[in-house]
């Protein structure tokens, strides 16, 4: 089983800073795929969120709904016999967020929404959730250096990071692989970038947790 291949629609996962764009930009190049990313930047109320959270939380958490599936009615669009569809999220993801940030009532209005648009979106073939350590997570915010991110909490990414792992620990709706990336680096090294991309394409279905480093 390729999961590489036409036909397919691939998503990376993963908390802010875990290099998850930058891994899905990789395989779309060497497996001629066809890439699908997310645009964080272009939600107004990301820079005033980091400031005051409570304040900016709903408003932010309903520009992102929103966005992304508008995103995912275009991937639904898109011909999948022609290539393979490699995206650095997945539209169940932007619900780890909304449980994070907002109230209770907030929560009710936002899951009735949910749960319209959900109906109308495709599950990946394939969910790839990068793993990582919140302070291997804050060197690579900091090394990025986005300007939105330069005042990043690390409480606000241990508590994202928690809600991930819960998360994923309980997912079970496709193939997921799960990737521990704290001590690789496969933007600089060749023989990391190998291993994970030989894992990926080795991969037969199911669930599986990959460390890199105890590969013999």
């Amino acid at each position: 089983m390729n999961f590489l291949s036409k036909g397919n629609y691939v998503a990376i996962e993963g908390v802010i800073g875990v290099g998850k764009t930058t891994l899905s930009s990789i395989i779309a190049k060497k497996f001629n795929g066809r890439e699908f990313l997310e645009i964080v930047e272009k939600n107004p109320f990301l820079e005033d969120f980091y400031v005051e959270p409570d304040k900016y939380a709903f408003q932010l958490q309903l520009f992102f709904l929103l966005s992304r599936f508008k995103q995912q009615e275009e991937l639904l669009q898109m011909d999948l016999f022609s290539k393979f569809i490699v995206s650095d999220y997945f539209f169940e993801k932007d619900r780890i967020f909304a449980y994070l940030n907002l109230s209770e009532k907030e929560l009710g209005l936002y899951e009735i929404l949910w749960t319209m648009l959900a109906r109308r979106v495709s599950n990946p073939d394939l969910v790839i959730y990068l793993q990582a350590e919140t302070d291997t997570l804050m060197e690579r915010i900091i090394k990025r250096g986005r300007i939105f991110e330069r005042d990043m909490d690390r409480e606000y990414i241990e508590r994202l990071n928690q809600a991930y792992n819960y998360f994923f620990f309980h997912y079970n709706k496709t193939n997921l692989l799960l990737i521990k990336t704290d001590e690789i680096d496969f933007v600089e090294d060749d023989t990391h970038l190998k291993m994970i991309l030989n894992e990926i394409q080795n991969f037969q279905g199911g669930r599986k947790y990959f460390d890199p480093l105890k590969v013999k």
